[in-house]
């Protein structure tokens, strides 16, 4: 079973103080397993958005330490800022990231805001997912007159909090209230304008967020409020679904944004909020000039984004992932106000095994640890490297022949064999380290203790389990370098003709790496003691084998005929 892991993103209504700020960002690192990711604050805000993973306790346990500290050094009623707000921790939503069902997360959110209640003695409102009653789902509601507003909502029957107390005394001054969620990955993006007008801006966020705008008799913000028969003005729905946005002025960079929450990014994603946004900016005079990402994202948002505007420039989708977050910064202009790092903000990235891999290495440092005289990276590690190489050449064919002049209305053709070939060269990448993860495996085994017969039934069943492994990964090598190689055949058939020794040199990398692979397959079955297995993968592996030999005939006569 898969570890479960859980998001947390506190906001805190302090972003000007920097040691404030520290100090209680830095508490949750105290709870051991907790990482914390990210701290971005906003002075004009005044708010900081903290961003921190983990199991579900440690993420809780270190979510009631930041409260506490937040409480202890953030007073409310002396603060102002331009976003909303009503507590020191205003809110702290809860994300389920892997392993970890949403009612599951909602369970930890309850869990956290009784805890937050009865010992901090800080009223809590739940929201989102984790509301207990209907109105309490949508975070405005709870925070409507923010923080002046406590007293009397506090008073209010209808808004006695969830946990904690229910009036405005002496630490509900200082603290304000908490609103604890459990909620689905929500991305806060600002979109920039060409404009200082607030009220420009937040014409466009109400041409685009779902809750749009009141409608009035005459069509203008002041005039005649048109109602329902409940007595509620009538809204025109804004653009995009999922969406909630205002507009402000952002004194730090001059400028006008338009600031919003896109809370269900599979309904509406980063680049689609901003074309929309920047279609509607047009529409009234203005321009978007690039975006901001608050906190952190996940890598898929990032690729998405790339690939439409790949698609609406007929361009390959075929291009390393690196390439693809390059062409997502400069379409939104995520950099326009401050460097945009990928490394600081897409969360797989953060939570990236810093171990070094082979594959970090550069070229002549990975052709020295190899000529080492350690065992490995060996025969095996080697043959899947020459196989990335092979499927790498026959992607850049296919990339080429897309963008070739004249070829125009092939660019899909080319583009969906570069996104296989992509794909392979992913598997076989990360095979590179695989194979000699699984020899030092077998390593491990031979070091084990053999004193005593359960100590040596132990130490013999990790090695068959090591050496099994060890068999199936260069197996799992042959396999991706023989299917990659539909890729150079493809371009060798129907690619630039100036590229056929390209496609050619990839066949025969791909028939290397397969080659390699197989002897790594029969030295290593040959230590198996299921013999039943290991004559599997040799049989198996036999059959590939064959068959790229065949292939790499074909290849040879082909190219000699055209050369």
């Amino acid at each position: 079973m898969s570890k479960q892991i859980i998001e947390c993103v506190p906001n805190i209504s302090e972003g000007r103080d920097d040691s404030k700020i520290k100090a209680i960002s830095e508490v949750v690192e105290t709870v051991e397993g907790v990482k914390l990711l990210d701290v971005d604050p906003g002075k004009a805000t005044n708010r900081t958005v903290i961003t921190f993973v983990g199991e579900p306790q440690q993420v809780i346990d270190a979510a009631f330490l930041l409260i506490k500290k937040a409480a202890e050094l953030i007073d409310m009623s002396k603060q102002t800022g331009e976003h909303p707000r009503f507590g020191a921790t205003d809110v702290c939503p809860l994300v389920p990231i892997s392993g970890i069902t949403m009612e599951e997360t909602v369970k930890y959110a309850h869990k956290l805001a009784q805890r937050v209640g009865e010992e901090l003695n800080i009223p809590i409102y739940c929201y989102e997912n984790a509301a207990q009653e209907e109105k309490r789902k949508n975070l405005a509601n709870c925070r409507a007159g923010e923080y002046e507003g406590l007293k009397e909502k506090l008073a209010n029957p209808d808004w006695k909090p969830d946990f904690g107390p229910a009036e405005f005394n002496d630490r509900v001054k200082g603290s304000g209230v908490t609103a604890i969620s459990a909620r689905d990955f929500l991305i806060a993006y600002n979109v920039n304008l060409n404009t200082t007008s607030t009220r420009r801006a937040n014409a466009i966020a109400f041409d685009i967020r779902e809750a749009g705008r009141g409608k009035t008799e005459d069509g203008t913000p002041t005039g005649k409020k048109v109602l329902d028969e409940n007595g509620d003005q009538v809204r025109i729905p804004g653009k995009l679904k999922a969406v909630k946005g205002i507009g402000w002025f952002i004194e730090e960079y001059g400028v006008a944004q338009i600031s919003y929450n896109l809370t269900n990014i599979n309904i509406t994603s980063m680049h689609v909020a901003f074309d929309e946004t920047d279609k509607a900016a047009t529409a009234r005079g203005l321009r978007v000039t690039g975006s901001e990402l608050i906190g952190l994202i996940p890598l898929q948002a990032m690729l998405d984004c790339a690939d439409y505007y790949l698609l609406k420039q007929q361009r390959s989708l075929g291009c390393s992932e690196s390439e693809k977050i390059k062409i997502a910064i400069k379409s939104l202009g995520l950099d326009e106000l401050k460097p945009f790092n990928p490394e600081e903000k897409i969360i797989e990235y953060m939570l990236g095994d810093n171990t070094k891999k082979l594959i970090d290495f550069d070229l002549a440092d990975f052709a020295d640890e190899t000529a080492g005289e350690s065992m490995a990276p060996g025969g095996g590690s080697i043959a899947a490297y020459v196989g990335t190489l092979g499927v790498a050449l026959g992607t850049m064919v296919a990339n080429l022949s897309g963008h070739k002049a004249g070829w125009d209305d092939r660019w899909e053709e080319f583009s969906k064999w570069a996104e296989k070939g992509q794909a392979y060269k992913n598997t076989l990448l990360q095979l590179v380290d695989e194979d000699t993860n699984a020899f030092n495996k077998i390593i491990d085994g031979f070091r084990m203790p053999k004193g005593s017969d359960e100590e040596k039934a132990l130490r013999a069943e990790a090695i068959e389990a090591a050496t099994k492994y060890a068999t199936e990964v260069p197996f799992k090598v042959m396999e991706t370098a023989y299917n990659s190689m539909e890729v150079a055949q493809a371009m060798l058939k129907d690619g630039m003709e100036s590229s056929l020794s390209d496609s050619a040199v990839g066949i025969l990398c791909a028939k290397t790496a397969v080659t390699g692979a197989y002897f790594n397959v029969k030295i290593n079955a040959k230590d198996i003691k299921d013999r039943a297995f290991a004559d599997d993968l040799i049989n198996r592996g036999e059959a590939i084998y064959q068959k790229t030999i065949a292939i790499e005939k074909e290849t040879i006569a082909f190219i000699d005929s055209k050369m």
